[in-house]
This record gives structure tokens, sequence and C-alpha cells, in this order.
């Protein structure tokens, strides 16, 4: 996640009822050594009647924790898995076999994502392979579910205003297909967007309440007679004008397939208190689009479920509205989403 304050800083040059709350889920990270059981955790998803789960790779465990809970699953696959799904039909095959197959009907799969934040890098080239093979693996076993990847705002070669959104030179030979791929099928494009890391990284250029999306912000940036008083709708009007100059089109759907703050960590910025106003303010905002897509839902996933403790040290080992032990690290009022 470190890497994606580099696209977002050019932008300025929970929980106790998430009740009738549409497009916001959740990632369930598994990065910890003492992280309660896949049953729990479903568990304490449905408990706070949490709608969707993200999960970075399958898991056969949470995804037998899942069946019959009515959650709207997105399923990740592991990078170190893009090149043999990539290079080999028959192991795509052998994926959907083990880990979509036998949970169709009882799991509610919203996803597929091939690999997430491999774009630009060594392994780019293998995304979109790997994802045809996934759809024809999927179709192959009479399975509809939409094939997509998660990518990092590191993608964008320009951000800064919104509307000169556009992939870099490095990533658009790989995303301009990828881009193609899904609005043919009508398939959202996942990015994970962090205002953390640009305020983070910039302090002194980024208004603290601008990176919060607080409602008392300033306008901040004026691009085009669009105002914009947050930096979530800036980087995100950004990815969408890069989307429509890669051939997506003014339809072609985003979903934040991750968004958070630290509680802690030691990192510039990352307090309990500035974690619970950026997701409760999220959650009040993300109903009603950005300036680019007024009135139109950022179907959203909040990182993450839990504080990690096999992460790196530092900010990303406190992501998580939960501790392990699943008491809440800060309240966030869901019945406040628009």
């Amino acid at each position: 996640m470190i890497a994606l304050w580099v696209a977002a800083c050019s932008l300025l040059s929970w929980c106790s009822s998430l009740s009738g709350v549409e497009g916001i889920g959740v990632n369930y990270g598994m990065m910890g050594s003492n992280l309660p059981s896949p049953d729990k955790v479903v568990a304490l998803y449905k408990a706070n009647n949490i709608t969707d789960v993200r999960i970075f790779h399958p898991d056969t465990n949470v995804l037998e924790a899942l069946r019959g809970s009515g959650l709207g699953v997105v399923l990740g696959t592991l990078n170190s898995d893009l090149a043999p799904l990539a290079s080999d039909a028959s192991y795509a095959a052998s994926w959907v076999q083990s880990y979509v197959q036998p949970f169709a009907g009882a799991v509610s799969f919203r996803y597929i994502n091939a690999g997430n934040e491999v774009i630009p890098g060594e392994s780019a080239g293998l995304v979109l392979p790997a994802m045809q093979n996934l759809e024809a693996a999927l179709r192959a076993a009479g399975l509809s579910v939409p094939v997509t990847t998660a990518m990092a705002t590191s993608v964008l070669g320009t951000s800064y205003p919104p509307s000169q959104g556009a992939f870099s030179e490095a990533a658009l030979p790989t995303v301009g297909p990828i881009v193609s791929f899904l609005a043919s099928r009508g398939t959202p494009l996942l990015v994970n967007v962090y205002p953390y890391f640009a305020y983070s990284a910039e302090p002194s250029s980024v208004p603290l309440d601008y990176a919060l999306l607080s409602s008392s912000a300033a306008v901040a940036v004026t691009d085009n007679g669009v105002e914009y008083a947050n930096m979530f709708d800036a980087i995100l009007d950004a990815v969408y004008a890069a989307v429509e100059k890669a051939g997506g089109g003014e339809s072609m759907a985003l979903v934040v397939s991750e968004t958070g703050w630290p509680s802690g960590g030691g990192g510039y910025g990352a307090s309990v208190e500035n974690a619970a106003a950026y997701i409760n303010n999220l959650v009040r905002h993300v109903g009603r689009g950005t300036p680019r897509r007024p009135g139109k839902a950022v179907e959203t996933y909040i990182f993450a479920m839990f504080n990690e403790n096999q992460k790196p040290e530092g900010v990303e080992q406190y992501f998580g509205m939960f501790q392990p032990d699943m008491s809440q690290v800060y309240h966030v009022d869901f019945s406040a989403s628009s």
C-alpha cells in the first residue's frame, strides 16, 4: 500500500450498526497470528450487518465459513498464481474447480480479482491472460462471475488536475487492453485509494481535513470550475478520467477495493481519532458519487477488518476496525450513510 501515495501526492499540486448500507464492504486480511477463526469472523460480519467481504486469496476454511452466509464475496488470486493462471488454461480450470465451483450457489461471488497491485511491474503482462483463462474456466463450469483486477493509483502518470488523469506510459500498454476487456463486459475495474499516504508523505502540502473527507474542509482543488474539497474524490476522478482516455468510456465503473486510515504504528497522522474520522466521513460520502460521476454511488471496501501483526511493522499493522479479539478499535456510525 505504501507505493500508493506516489500518485496520490500530485493531487494537491466501526462499529455498532451497519444496517441499510449498500456498496460498502470490508476487506478480510489474514496476515495475523492471533486472528479469530473464520466462522467467528463471518459471524462478526453478520452481527454487524456487513454485507460484503473481500478476501485476498482463496482459503477453503474461509470459503466454507462463508457458505450460506449471504455475504457478497470478492475473491482474489495470489499474485504468485498469476503466472500459471496466465500460461496454463488447465491450471485456471483447476483453480475454479477448487475454489469457486464447490461453493457456487452457497457463496455469493461478486467478482474474481486476478492479482492485486501488480501493474506496473514484472508481473503486469500476466494479468490479462490470467483474467481471460479464469473467465473461460468459469464459463466452462457454467458459472457467471465477473473477472477483474485490483490496481494501485501508481498506475497513473498524471493525476492533477483530476480531469487530466491518465495512465502512465509504463502502465498503459498493460492497462489499456484490460480496460477494453472490462468495458466490453460491463465489469468494473478495482482500484485501491489511500489519501492517508499522500497526507503522511506531504503533510505541509495536503490539509488534514482534505485528506479526511471532512465536511468542513475548504475547496483545495478547482478543475475547470469543478471544486474538490476532499482527496478521495480527486483521486477517484483522476482514475475515471484515465479509464475514459484508455477507451473505457463514461459508463465504465470503478470499485474502490481498498481504502482506509491507520489508527497507530507511528506514521504521521496515524491515530485512532483520524482513522475514526476518515472511515465515518467515507461512509457518509460514498453514496453521493464524485464530481465526475455525481449521484453514482461508489462500491467501496474498507481496509480492513482487523489489525494484523504479521504485516510489516509500522502503520501497515494498524488499519483494522477491530482488534484480533474482536473488540472495536473505534466506533463507526454506518447509519449515517447517504
